[in-house]
This record gives C-alpha cells, structure tokens and sequence, in this order.
C-alpha cells in the first residue's frame, strides 16, 4: 500500500506528531510508505546509505539522505531550535526570499521527527492527484433539466 495512493498521510502524520523518538521499525514504516525511488535499482548505492544509517541509528541523516533520495527538487531552508522544539522548512527555491517562498514547515521536539514531518507533507503536496487530467462531465443529466432548441436570432 503506497502513500500517494491510498493518502493516509494524515494517519502517518499523526503518528509522526505523536512519537517521542525515531525507531528503526518507524523509519521502515515511513520508507515504506512514501519512497518509491528507494528500492529503485539505479539509486541502489543511495539506497544502501540510507539502510546503513537506519542500521546505526542515525536517524537526522537518514531522513536528510531521504530527502535527497526521493525529493531531489526540494531542499532544506531552515533548520532551528526555538523553545524546546525544532523547526524544518523544506522548500523548492531557497534563494527567494521567505515572503516569496511557499515552503513546508512542521516541528517536533526530535529534530529527525521534524525532519522526516516535513518530508511526509512535502511528499504528500507533491503526490500526482488519482484523476484525470480532462475532467468528466456528469452521466446523468438532472431530472429538472430539459434541453431547450430555439431557432430565433432576431
């Protein structure tokens, strides 16, 4: 089950929300839920990196290394701590100035929970939408409605 399929990103970002630390089963679950480039056979050197880190723990450079992995376009602007929390802004064109930029920003305690918060709604925004590009017109033409033939252009 893909997250840009089923959309259970507000599943997985209450679960982020709520998480007072990163596991590596968490980490899988995420992985597994938003990447599609990461089994990927071309980015298999990427993709062992971002094992080994999980492997070892090191959660704030594996969801750097997730990042870079499977949103290639977007980039870290802002990473600060403020307050006993840390905020992450991920964004597309950093060199705008923030009042330009429509960045994403989420926040955590865990500086690798905001990291990887970020990057599940950047993943989400991102997610081609399930519909046609050309919209459908209805089957069924409403019971009030009655097509009305007038040959009078004067």
């Amino acid at each position: 089950m893909s997250l840009l399929l089923e959309n259970p990103s507000a599943d997985l970002g209450d679960r982020l929300r709520e998480a007072c630390a990163v596991t590596a089963e968490f980490m899988s679950d995420i992985v597994r839920q938003t990447c599609r480039r990461f089994p990927s056979l071309g980015q298999s050197a990427k993709a062992d990196r971002i094992e080994r880190l999980i492997q070892s723990g090191a959660w704030t450079d594996a969801a750097l290394a997730l990042i870079e992995l499977e949103l290639p376009q977007w980039q870290v602007r802002r990473l600060a701590y403020d307050d006993g929390e840390w905020y992450c802004a991920l964004s597309r064109q950093r060199e705008l100035p923030d009042w330009l930029d429509q960045s994403i920003e989420a926040r955590h305690a865990d500086l690798a929970l905001a990291i990887l918060s970020a990057f599940v709604e950047a993943r989400r925004i991102g997610a081609p939408a399930a519909r046609p590009s050309v919209p459908s017109a209805p089957r069924r033409a409403d019971t009030f409605y009655e097509p009305v033939y007038s040959d009078n252009f004067a």
